[in-house]
């Protein structure tokens, strides 16, 4: 068959250790055969990060905004040992951070179901995606020791000259500072982001912060949601009968547990951060969990959740098999190449991107699988088949499925 044609370049940020692998032999086995691929290319590896001073993951996400579509390898954020590791000039900020902080706006990040894996939660009968905030709190935060005791102050000063000033607290001692921010145009976005996902899709919108204890920022979330709702978004949802609703966060929590799935459950960037990988564990595994930026201005960065699976490396570095799971890092790509076939009117992208997630969970639910998903499957016939193996066996289906 002919490979199908790419009239506008997808941004392709490549990343680290194992899921660097796998991206290459995602290319070469499931994309390349089928697509005449155009890409803007960009090394995320941390030893190109370092060799540029970072430059490049700036680099990559300005492209995203000119291009609209970009696709992200999983990256390595380093901390003490990787400084060592790989010789670092510094300990380079989380590449997802960065890029977020330019593209702004809010990561949707759903789990992906397949027959035979049963999500820890007995009442979860449909996916529930976390929205999470993409900018600021505590990844934008400034930090300090308090060393021999003192008075540490908040203090804004305005352009006008004028000045408010809080104080934190009066240290007897040593201690610790931390200062957040977020503004009310990135959580304007972050709503905006949030109630169109939720029309888009006909789910219901669950917001949840703390703002019983966190009365001036948290509460500043609250208000701006129920605004933006009120003024823009209540018509439409009212005439898909789909609810909006605000909670406490700890309120939030005791609801998901209960409920039966099939929401939207928008979380400020700590919080989203950190019950994505509560979801998507519970459900399954960190490997089967969509992940897309989605900007304000309506530009899309697709990524894998999970990390560079860094064991899984080294045992390949030595010649040794692997059996990583590949699924998310998959779906980056075929929900980059949807997003790019709308944008375009390639209607032969899109049935290509619909086709390799039709294979991959067939694949799966074919009772062919990765060691993580072999031991969490209750199929009767499964087999558990190294890291190459799947990938050869997903592009079985996707060749029956492209043929049809």
């Amino acid at each position: 068959m002919d490979k199908i044609k790419m009239m506008t370049p997808i941004v392709e940020m490549d990343g680290d250790e194992m899921t660097r692998i796998l991206w290459q032999w995602i290319k070469d086995i499931l994309i390349i055969p089928y697509v005449d691929l155009k890409t803007e290319y960009y090394d995320l590896g941390l030893e190109k990060r370092n060799e540029t001073n970072d430059q490049i993951t700036i680099d990559s996400a300005e492209a995203a905004k000119k291009y609209g579509v970009a696709v992200k390898c999983a990256t390595i954020t380093p901390n003490a040992a990787r400084m060592d590791e790989y010789n670092l000039k510094e300990m380079w900020k989380s590449p997802n951070g960065t890029i977020r902080a330019i593209l702004d706006g809010t990561v949707f990040r759903t789990p992906i179901l397949v027959k035979g894996i049963t999500p820890y939660i007995p009442t979860w009968t449909a996916p529930i995606t976390i929205a999470r905030h993409a900018y600021g709190d505590v990844y934008k935060n400034v930090e300090m020791r308090a060393i021999g005791g003192g008075k540490a102050e908040l203090v804004f000063t305005g352009r006008d000259g004028s000045e408010q000033r809080e104080t934190i607290f009066n240290f007897e001692g040593d201690g610790i500072i931390q200062g957040l921010y977020n503004t009310d145009k990135s959580i304007s976005g972050f709503a905006r982001s949030c109630f169109n996902f939720a029309v888009d899709t006909k789910q219901d919108l669950w917001f949840a912060t703390k703002d019983t204890i966190s009365k001036k920022y948290d509460h500043r979330f609250k208000d701006i949601f129920a605004e933006i709702f009120e003024a823009e978004y209540k018509d439409k949802f009212d005439a898909l009968g789909i609810e909006y609703f605000y909670t406490l966060i700890d309120d939030a929590v005791a609801r998901v547990i209960r409920s039966k799935g099939g929401y939207i459950w928008a979380c400020k960037n700590y919080d989203g951060d950190v019950m994505s990988d509560m979801v998507s564990t519970a459900f399954g595994s960190l490997a089967m969990m969509t992940s897309v930026l989605v900007s304000p201005d309506g530009k899309y960065e697709y990524e894998a959740a999970h990390g560079t699976v860094q064991r899984h490396y080294y045992k390949h570095l030595k010649g040794e098999e692997t059996s990583t799971n590949s699924v998310a890092t998959i779906f980056a790509w075929s929900g980059a190449f949807r997003k790019r076939g709308e944008l375009d009117g390639l209607t032969d992208l899109v049935k290509y991107a619909d086709a390799l997630e039709k294979a991959t969970i067939s694949t799966i639910e074919d009772g062919i699988m990765t060691g993580d998903l072999y031991l969490l499957s209750s199929l009767p016939n499964k087999k558990k088949v190294n890291s190459r193996e799947f990938l050869l066996a997903i592009d079985e289906r996707l060749k029956k499925c492209l043929h049809k």
